[in-house]
């Protein structure tokens, strides 16, 4: 038995939307059913557990401009940790934050790598920009530098059109896929229209971000081949003033980006009822504050989403997606627990009472 405090939580230990418990312990980080023989200092805590919130679309080490100093990043993950967002899913980012890995006081992260893109075709500063012949050996490298995830810049504003358009020729992308599958790896792409999103999940990707694109005709193909959506619905909420941004040089461009917010919540609607994976991200990190998953799964209500089924988006099935444990016996005791019951509403999320980390409490 270690010294350390042994924590109790006691309540409602929410382990899945219908597997409810009591109570759960946690010593030397580590969740446990069974109270722990001989324990002198205990710490109980009570109310509604949940495993830590997910985001699944994250940029940690990431601002507007480019990379940011450690102490910056750090206030990042610490913003996302407080508001109870414990796994992040870093969707690209130039920094390198393995040292958050060595911090038991700040939330895990599954990495990306750094997004690639096609030359001067994303925001300076953030990816490898390069051209269709160099697009393999770029997704090995950064299959091989990553947590099993390689991210794709899938379409941005082509300026001679004046209007978002693909960014890779279908056998481009078909050849890095494999070669990012063949390294043990998945595949994400930022898409916001709806000209990439054929070719990218016939050629075998994985998971599309924003998803603002998607089409009733495209839906079918998406739920066939199982291909899942992070559609940051709080990152699309920006489109509207983007668009006012680049209207005078890009007039096309700023209409079909209204056109994509306007149908936000029917576009994810269409693809829950289809059956099409969809997960909470937040696009965090780039022009957008940290700390905002439980606003996501709002939105994803709004969407017409179930709160259940949005609750589960940001946690028990996100975890499952991502290959991480939740409040499984022997898993890391990572939790939040919240005054109220979060499956009857949602907007509890906004208040955790306690977060639980590595089985301590930070906050």
């Amino acid at each position: 038995m270690s010294d350390r405090t042994v924590l109790h939580v006691k309540g409602r230990v929410l382990v899945g939307p219908e597997d409810v418990r009591d109570e759960l312990w946690m010593v030397d980080g580590r969740i446990s059913y069974d109270r722990p023989a001989g324990a002198r200092d205990v710490r109980t805590v009570v109310g509604w557990a949940l495993p830590g919130l997910v985001d699944a679309h994250c940029h940690v080490g990431l601002d507007r401009h480019g990379p940011v100093p450690e102490d910056v990043a750090e206030k990042q993950a610490l913003t996302d940790r407080d508001a109870g967002t414990l796994l992040i899913r870093d969707a690209g980012s130039p920094s390198d934050t393995r040292w958050i890995d060595d911090r038991e006081d700040l939330p895990k992260i599954i990495r990306a790598g750094r997004h690639i893109a096609r030359t001067r075709r994303y925001i300076r500063n953030y990816a490898w920009e390069i051209e269709p012949e160099d697009l393999v050996a770029y997704v090995a490298q950064e299959a091989r530098r990553g947590d099993g995830w390689v991210k794709l810049v899938g379409d941005w504003i082509d300026r001679d059109l004046g209007d978002l358009s693909a960014c890779w020729p279908r056998e481009a992308v078909e050849a890095a896929i494999a070669e990012a599958h063949r390294l043990g790896a998945r595949v994400t792409a930022h898409c916001f229209s709806e000209d990439s999103l054929k070719d990218l999940v016939e050629a075998g990707i994985d998971c599309i971000e924003h998803a603002t694109g998607l089409t009733e005709d495209l839906i079918p193909l998406f739920a066939e081949r199982g291909v899942a959506i992070v559609p940051t619905l709080v990152n699309i909420a920006t489109f509207p003033q983007l668009a006012d941004g680049g209207e005078s040089r890009f007039p096309r461009w700023s209409a079909h980006m209204r056109r994509l917010h306007e149908r936000r919540y029917d576009t994810v609607r269409s693809a829950y009822d289809a059956g099409i994976p969809v997960f909470v991200g937040t696009d965090a990190g780039g022009g957008l504050a940290h700390g905002l998953a439980a606003a996501e799964v709002g939105e994803l209500v709004t969407a017409g989403i179930p709160p259940v089924e949005a609750l589960a988006a940001g946690t028990w099935t996100a975890r499952s997606w991502l290959g991480r444990p939740g409040l499984d016996e022997g898993a890391p005791a990572d939790l939040v627990v919240y005054d109220e019951d979060p499956r009857a509403d949602v907007r509890v999320l906004a208040a955790p009472r306690r977060v639980v980390l590595n089985g301590r409490v930070v906050g």
